[in-house]
């Protein structure tokens, strides 16, 4: 018997408690320890955010659910670990030995690195978290009964910059719903070199048609920017020339602002020695384990990802949702193998598959694999991404409420598309 312990209950980490215990079944020991009680679908916060979802529709109650598969659940989140010891110390203060530990913890939101930012002593809002995207519903029903500027975006050092797209049209189909829209001015604002850039050096026409869709609804851009600093109702904005020289300098005012930050490891994961780089993120090879400690393995935003490429303004390389599900399915594969005494050789094709909803419509960016040279790569917008991401809400929360490790939206749906979770050709032949 294995015990497992899995740190992080979001999207990675439930996966992997369930796909651990699908593929290995019942003779082994699991934990999942997570922060609260809830796990939240994070890909529907935009929607929340807007009061287009209640916070009941996209949450599920952890102990409840893995605790039929035999699953026990911790939701004081991981005060320490001692990888010498293979030892967890929850939150509460539990120890909890393993053999075998999987970081899914997600990242430590760096809003103290921009002044003034944040919706905890700051003053712009978030979706990155379902009590945050709650937060922010809370602060736009206060703004739509006097309605003015709005400012979205993603500040320097950010690797997740679909969702600022996102919410800005959804913000904009929001208002024109509610036939607000001609009494607010919308700016969006990114550390990307240009819009459609997406932390991926750009996805196939990504630059013309989201510059297209931005236009068509009158959402003025920054990009190449820096926020220096966030006040009450207004921000300094400096854009840069393409050697990262400050070029000017202005102030945006707002009766609203979204702005996603950038990503560090969190405190638990980052304090280890020899564990992570220097922001925090967890050093992985290909078969997504540790170098320095093989019987760690790491999945989701935590992991150490370089940038695609060097931006006059830092960027960083989005991790998506079908990415960590990847990176899941090959640690699961790779300690499966290692215990029937094979080779641990798979590894994760880490294709990037984003799907934005837009109110009305939607684009899908795809690259096949997320880091250049691709295979495949292609922007496309239309109504079939907006019912593409409502069925993908749907069937992850389904995934969740009942343990299945890959169901049938992952089985056709992604192969129809030719988009495959581990790499042909890797496994026991390692």
């Amino acid at each position: 018997m294995a015990r497992f312990v899995v740190i992080g209950a979001g999207l990675g980490g439930m996966s992997a408690a369930y796909e651990l215990r699908d593929v290995l079944g019942k003779s082994h020991e699991i934990t999942l320890v997570g922060q609260g009680e809830t796990f939240g679908f994070t890909p529907s916060n935009p929607w929340l955010a807007v009061g287009w979802r209640k916070r009941d529709d996209i949450t599920v109650p952890v102990a409840k659910y893995v605790g039929k598969h035999d699953i026990r659940y911790f939701g004081d989140g991981a005060a320490s670990i001692d990888a010498a010891a293979n030892r967890v110390v929850t939150g509460g203060g539990e120890t909890i030995d393993y053999d075998y530990l999987l970081i899914c913890t997600g990242p430590k939101l760096a809003f103290e690195e921009v002044p003034g930012s944040g919706p905890e002593g700051g003053y712009t809002q978030s979706v990155c978290t379902t009590n945050h995207a709650q937060k922010a519903w809370e602060a736009y029903e206060e703004f739509l009964k006097n309605p003015g500027p709005i400012v979205v975006g993603a500040v320097q050092g950010a690797s997740c910059f679909g969702p600022a797209y996102e919410f800005a049209m959804i913000i904009d189909a929001d208002l024109r719903r509610r036939k607000l829209r001609d009494r607010v001015q919308m700016h969006y604002v990114s550390s990307e070199p240009y819009i459609g850039h997406m932390g991926l050096g750009g996805v196939g026409d990504s630059k013309g048609l989201m510059e297209s869709e931005l236009r068509q609804r009158h959402i003025q851009w920054t990009v190449n920017a820096k926020v220096a600093e966030v006040r009450d109702g207004e921000m300094t904005v400096v854009e840069h020339d393409a050697e990262g020289k400050p070029l000017s300098e202005r102030v945006l005012p707002f009766r609203f602002s979204m702005l996603l930050p950038a990503f560090k490891g969190v405190d638990a994961v980052a304090g280890v020695e020899g564990l992570c780089n220097p922001r925090g993120f967890v050093i992985i090879d290909k078969h997504q384990r540790s170098p320095k400690y093989p019987n760690i393995f790491a999945a989701g935003v935590c992991v150490a990802i370089p940038p695609v490429e060097v931006t006059p303004i830092p960027t960083g390389a989005p991790k998506t949702g079908f990415m960590i599900e990847s990176m899941v399915t090959t640690i699961v594969r790779n300690i499966e193998a290692e215990l029937a005494g094979k080779p641990a050789g798979f590894e994760a094709t880490w294709n990037a598959v984003c799907l934005a909803d837009m109110g009305d419509t939607g684009a899908a960016f795809v690259a096949l694999p997320q880091i250049p040279p691709r295979n495949v790569t292609w922007t496309k917008i239309g109504k079939w991404v907006h019912l593409a991401k409502l069925a993908f809400e749907k069937y992850f929360l389904y995934k969740m409420r009942n343990g299945t490790s890959e169901p049938i939206y992952e089985k056709y749906v992604m192969k129809a598309l030719g988009i495959e979770r581990i790499k042909a050709g890797t496994g026991n032949d390692g």
